[in-house]
Formats: structure tokens, C-alpha cells, sequence
């Protein structure tokens, strides 16, 4: 089994900013695979399902994004999982550009205070995750402001692109085919 967590805030008024792409990658799934999102548990809004043969949880931790460990250490603990090969956590990366993504097997927090979070509830760095690119704020802006703010029309229909790559290179991961993902997905783009 698989738990992949796509991080971001609760509530309406941070619906399909840039923080919540995680969010938006996790219902792009979700509706690809008829995974219905309707159990709360974990802290969590949740759903189960089948992916690619595996048997996965859906989860948009609902604690806020810098306490997104509460959530999916819940979770890991409650199923047994081993994180480096049973979790796969989506999320926001402001040193990529919208319409890039990153899968890793394992890193560091970079500087991401939910991934922060996480390593410090699951007591380790190694978990496979999906970083979706958000673009870099501008110089002279508040980073808390930049994420928490909508994307540009032009630079949404980007992400959008990288929302449905993120949910290809998940169908690779629960295949156990992260180095797949990571050599189709991890390249520079070429205009």
C-alpha cells in the first residue's frame, strides 16, 4: 500500500494557490482514477483506491502545511508503512519553474517548512516526493505572500501540465519505477 500525500492549506481562500499544488495534484488523481475524497481521518481528507494495481490512500493532510507531519506521521504509523517505499509526498518547490517537476527517493526539507515537518515525524528524510514548480517570487516580495498567492493565467495553464506529469510519475513510483520517472521527468525542458 501506498500513502501519497499532496501538501497544502485547508479552507477556500487558499483553493489553487501556488501552496496548494499538492492539493490540486491529489484531486487531478483522485478524479483520474474515481478515487472518491470524502473520509476524514489522519487529520486529513482522504480517500482509498487503486493505482496502477496498488492499493494507495489519497491524503490532503488538513493541519496546514507546517504541520503536515502530524498528518501523514498518523497515518504511516496507523498502516505500518515504511516511508522510503510506501510514501509519496507532492508539493510546492519555488526554485522551479511552473510547468517543471523533481522526483526524488529522498532529500533534504530545502528549506520547505511542511517537508520539514514530515522528516521530523517519520524520523527520516528517505520518502519519495514530487516536486511541482511555482515559479520563483519576485525580488521584492514576502515569500509567505508569493506562495500564498494565485498563479498567473499564463503560468497556470503550465502547472496544470506539471499537475498531470506529477500524477504520470506517481503511476511509475507505485510500480516501483522511481528511476523511470526520475530519467523521464527530471530534464530540462527544450522550447
Amino acid at each position: 500500500m501506498y500513502i501519497i500525500a499532496g501538501l497544502g492549506n485547508p479552507t477556500q481562500q487558499y483553493d489553487h494557490t501556488r501552496h496548494n499544488i499538492g492539493f490540486d495534484t491529489i484531486t487531478y488523481l483522485a478524479d483520474r482514477y474515481h478515487i472518491t475524497m470524502n473520509t476524514k481521518k489522519f487529520q486529513a481528507i482522504c480517500g482509498t483506491g487503486v493505482i496502477e494495481g496498488q492499493k494507495v490512500l489519497l491524503l490532503k493532510p488538513q493541519t496546514y502545511m507546517n504541520l503536515s507531519g502530524n498528518s501523514i506521521g498518523e497515518a504511516v504509523n496507523f498502516y505500518k508503512l515504511d516511508p522510503a517505499t510506501e510514501v509519496i509526498v507532492i508539493y510546492d518547490d519555488i526554485a522551479l519553474e511552473p510547468g517543471y517537476i523533481r522526483v526524488r527517493k529522498k532529500g533534504s526539507a530545502g528549506g520547505h517548512n511542511g517537508i520539514k515537518d514530515i522528516i521530523a515525524h517519520l524520523g527520516t528524510q528517505e520518502f519519495q516526493r514530487i516536486r511541482v514548480g511555482v515559479g520563483e517570487k519576485p525580488k521584492d516580495y514576502d515569500l509567505a505572500a508569493y506562495v500564498l498567492g494565485h498563479f498567473a493565467a499564463e503560468d497556470r495553464k503550465k502547472v496544470e501540465e506539471a499537475i498531470a506529469q506529477a500524477a504520470d510519475a506517481v503511476e511509475l513510483m507505485v510500480q516501483d519505477r522511481a528511476d523511470e520517472a526520475m530519467n523521464l521527468y527530471n530534464k530540462k525542458k527544450h522550447e
